[in-house]
């Protein structure tokens, strides 16, 4: 198995140089032979790595102790879907999942070019083969996941207690689902600049696996934070940790490329801010890949110190400077024909919401890398904590809850006063009438007070494109309001599952204003017996109770649980001590509902058998992870292909039409 697993990284490696060379060769000489033996070369290196993948992860469940790997991240107790889950919770078998994926999306691009894009595809192979070789050089000389332990061993030091979570099994995966899902349109954007095809073509071709990458990036950040809140027991989901921002980063640039490349397909616009996004936000996939595997930042998530952080920065490098010489060569071809037509226009709204998020990016990104910065010049490592990044990005929050509602209420090139004033005026009731209820409820604090205020007026002008879509086709179609409403989303996925997507992104930001701005927490030392109340909430400690097996101790306190004089429940928090990795481990204890989250943290026990309690009564948290199912939702319903075309007389209008008409309607106050 260790040599058929090494003969399989040997063999990737050699087929993802020919395919690179071969694509090279067959593009110079114009040699169809060549370009068509680079795409099967790519198939061969992701067969070679398939191989590796089922090898390692039959080793991890079969606990294969002759495996360096294994013997590091698994142990006899250890359950085999966590085992099997070890593949990606260390240093060669994350990079080795990442390979893989990227030359299976390699070949599935392959797949589907195989009768279109044949000038761009060439480039695009050769680009993402340089991306392979670099990660398969680590795997075969710096990190091989086949290291043999060289002596024998009957137990492994087994996984993290951290990492035996659930959401540890899709979370990880998740972000490199995101992160390797970017080096397809990246690509494409190099292929596109050298090729100078620089229309909107490239993006197009590109659409899904740009919504792909970015959902999974969303899925990914979500479960972190979920992991983070039931786990770490500190009781928040978001800490700015370095490995958190780096997955964050790559984010918010690619939200910024999927709004602006709008623009350019509808008016040829913004070329090169686009080409530019999407090379950033790949960059900083392989940044955030550097910053958890170099171990240069201290993080919770880091596997620790290594010898790949020299390496990971010259490729760094390299990416830039040819990335960069790509877009400074081609500058003249990416001029626009047209340009900005007034600041009252969807286009500048675009522009404005894009230059926020990057902003927010690059501010995030300065922290992070500052105790790196500050290291290098002063010899000490400064840290940044939360208070800086929380500075900077609550009111860049604000600004982008804002923009969210505008947007929707200005139209394309032009918008007129009267009829920007016009959209405005039920939207902004909603805001002023929001704004006073908040006040008057006791919300005085001037961030927790416009973002919630903000929030239901960005939901407001949301229904109301709902609602004016839907009346456009009652009237013009002769449809009733559940044909109405459900044809206009089929017809119209990509637009209204972008609202439905802002929702989910309305409630998460209602989640983390509650949950930051109205939080109560309350310590106390109980006694069996005692009673500890925070809020409306009664607790009544009933005692401990105590349990030790082959590989871990436990404590757990029970206490009773009453809500206005209501009996809720029994909470169980517990600590846990691991013998093998000797270790503690927090299990907080959750009771939730829409409105608040109980969290009760059990800190210790004295000798005289009093435990030491911490609650946290933590606002709207359940309306994150709501929202986050409906920000999936509508990515899933965006992403979704369209039904094919009937052949029948159809009397649904073009989306221009369509546009002119709810227009008509909203100037008529239909």
């Amino acid at each position: 198995m260790i040599i058929i697993g090494q003969i399989s990284l040997a063999i990737a490696l050699a087929m993802t140089f020919f395919a690179a060379i071969a694509s090279i060769v067959g593009i110079k000489n114009r040699f169809g032979q060549f370009l068509e033996s680079g795409r099967r070369a790519m198939f061969s290196s992701f067969a070679a790595l398939t191989i590796a993948m089922i090898l390692l992860g039959t080793a991890l469940v079969e606990k294969d102790y002759n495996l360096k790997y294994v013997a590091e991240h698994v142990s006899n107790s250890l359950p085999s879907f966590y085992a099997f889950s070890s593949l990606w919770a260390g240093q060669a078998g994350s990079l080795l999942l990442w390979a893989w994926l990227l030359s299976l999306f390699a070949s599935i691009v392959i797949i589907q070019n195989k009768k279109k894009n044949l000038e761009l595809l060439p480039y695009v192979i050769a680009t993402l083969s340089g991306i392979l070789i670099f990660f398969l050089i680590l795997l075969e000389f710096v990190t091989n996941p086949f290291e043999i332990l060289g002596f024998t061993i009957t137990q492994g030091n087994g996984l993290n207690p951290l990492l035996q979570n659930p959401g540890m099994i899709f979370h990880p995966p998740s972000l490199y689902l995101g992160y390797v899902g970017f080096s397809i349109p990246f690509a494409f954007a190099i292929a596109a600049l050298i090729t100078r095809k620089l229309d909107s073509d490239w993006i197009r071709s590109t659409r899904r696996w740009t919504l792909f990458a970015w959902l999974f990036l969303t899925i990914g950040n979500i479960l972190g934070a979920k992991w983070a809140y039931v786990e770490l027991g500190w009781g928040g989901y978001w800490g700015w940790d370095p490995v958190e921002n780096a997955s964050f980063m790559p984010w918010l640039v690619g939200t910024a490329f999927l709004h602006s490349i709008m623009v350019q397909e509808k008016k040829d616009m913004l070329k090169i801010w686009n080409v530019s996004l999407i090379v950033i936000t790949f960059l900083l996939t392989i940044l955030g890949t550097f910053i958890t595997r170099s171990g240069v930042i201290a993080s919770v998530h880091s596997f620790g110190e290594s010898n790949l952080g020299p390496l990971f920065m010259t490729f760094l490098g390299t990416l830039i400077l040819w990335s960069g010489y790509l877009i400074f060569t081609r500058r003249k071809d990416l001029k626009s024909r047209y340009h900005l037509d007034a600041i009252l226009s969807r286009e500048t709204s675009f522009l404005f919401n894009n230059l926020i998020l990057i902003g927010a990016a690059f501010a995030i990104l300065w922290g992070t890398l500052f105790p790196i910065i500050s290291e290098a010049v002063r010899g000490i490592k400064i840290t940044v904590g939360p208070p800086f990044f929380d500075t900077i990005t609550v009111p860049i929050g604000i600004a982008l809850i804002l923009l969210t509602g505008i947007c929707p209420l200005i139209s394309w090139r032009k918008a007129s006063v009267d009829n920007f004033l016009r959209n405005f005026l039920i939207p902004s009731f909603v805001f002023i009438v929001a704004l006073i209820t908040f006040i008057i409820l006791g919300v005085h604090d001037i961030y927790p007070l416009l973002s919630l205020s903000l929030s239901l007026f960005v939901l407001s002008t949301i229904f109301l494109e709902f609602y004016r879509g839907t009346a456009a086709r009652m009237k013009y179609n002769g449809e009733n309001i559940i044909l109405g409403l459900s044809n206009l989303i089929m017809k119209y996925r990509r637009r209204y599952g972008g609202y439905i997507v802002h929702i989910g992104m309305i409630l998460i930001f209602i989640g983390i204003t509650g949950s930051t701005s109205f939080k109560t927490e309350k310590e106390q030392l109980l006694k069996k017996g005692d009673t500890m109340k925070i809020n409306n909430y009664k607790l009544t400690f009933l005692g401990t109770d105590e349990y030790q097996t082959s590989t871990v101790q436990n404590l757990t306190a029970s206490l009773r649980i009453e809500k206005d004089g209501k009996y809720i429940g029994i909470a169980s928090p517990s600590k846990e001590y691991y013998f093998l990795q000797k270790q503690t481990q927090t299990e907080v204890s959750i009771t939730s509902n829409l409105e608040e989250d109980l969290y009760l943290i059990l800190g210790g026990m004295d000798s005289n058998g009093a435990v030491n309690i911490k609650a946290q009564i933590n606002p709207l948290v359940g309306w994150i992870w709501w929202g986050g199912y409906i920000l999936i939702g509508g990515t899933l319903f965006a992403m979704w292909p369209p039904r094919k075309k009937k052949k029948r007389s159809d009397t649904l209008i073009p989306q221009n039409e369509f546009d002119a008409k709810v227009k008509e309607l909203i100037e008529n106050k239909v």
